[in-house]
């Protein structure tokens, strides 16, 4: 059975490369390439768009009309996009698999309560490496324990909108997790001034952004005499993108509810 599938953001860069990401995954098709109203690439054909031989897939705005014909739309957009896409998805009773990140407490309740009407697979970060990072760090944070300090630090390219990155902070709640701590009491979003003594039970981050970087992750653990760094880098998008589409096939026909890229991978 080949899956049927739509993209919204389809003219930005995750946008081209999720194109180029279906183009080359067998049992997957690409039937539907949505953007913003009034977007210049609009009518545009979303494989030349992307380097590819034209597929005869234009670039539009018609939400409605692609989930007529699609399985499952793929959203890597504005977190505004996203609740526009998820009320849509649940009128036509289609699943979606969610990278856009920066989300408000108020709009992740609104995305909570739409996966009771429909199926949901949403992440941070969609690279299976990320995935496996996330897991290789709360297992080290449960074995280290509380005698190691936790520092995130995360850089990306200057177009970058929020931050820190959602990998970042989901690398946050995975170390958290492994302490039993709360991410919320006890994250540290940059530090300046006379800012005292560190407190133990904190978990740091640092943002960088600038140049053309699609993204790189560390997670320190600093202890006395030694110290453990789990590192990702980015070097393609195709990297996401092939999650993501990884995602979607296997979203197809699960049932109603929450889920996320470790479901998928079965971490």
């Amino acid at each position: 059975m080949t899956v049927k599938i739509a993209i919204l953001g389809a003219a930005g860069r995750m946008g081209r490369a999720l194109v180029n990401a279906i183009a080359s995954q067998a049992g997957v098709e690409l039937v539907a390439a949505l953007d913003r109203d009034n977007a210049p690439e609009s009518g545009l054909d979303a494989g030349s768009l992307a380097g590819l031989p034209a597929l005869g897939v234009f670039i539009s705005s018609d939400l409605e009309e692609a989930l007529a014909v699609a399985d499952v739309l793929i959203d890597f957009t504005r977190p505004e996009g996203t609740l526009a896409a998820i009320a849509a998805c649940k009128k036509a009773g289609r699943p979606i698999v969610i990278g856009t990140t920066g989300f408000t407490p108020e709009q992740k309740a609104l995305i909570a309560e739409a996966t009771r009407g429909i199926a949901v697979c949403q992440a941070a970060n969609f690279s299976v490496g990320v995935n496996v990072l996330l897991k290789l760090v709360e297992d080290a944070a449960r074995t280290l324990g509380d005698a190691y300090d936790v520092e995130i630090v995360e850089a990306h390219h200057r177009h970058k909108v929020d931050a820190p990155s959602g990998t970042a902070l989901a690398l946050g709640e995975a170390a958290a997790a492994g302490l039993q701590r709360d991410l919320k009491q006890v994250a540290i979003y940059g530090r300046e001034g006379h800012t005292g003594a560190r407190k133990s039970e904190t978990i740091g981050f640092v943002t960088v952004r600038g140049g053309d970087v699609i993204g790189d992750h560390t997670v320190m653990y600093l202890g006395d005499g030694e110290r453990l760094e789990l590192t990702h880098k980015a070097s393609s998008r195709q990297n996401f993108a092939g999650g993501a589409v990884r995602a979607a096939l296997w979203l197809a026909g699960k049932p109603v509810g929450s889920y996320s890229m470790r479901d998928v991978l079965g971490l």
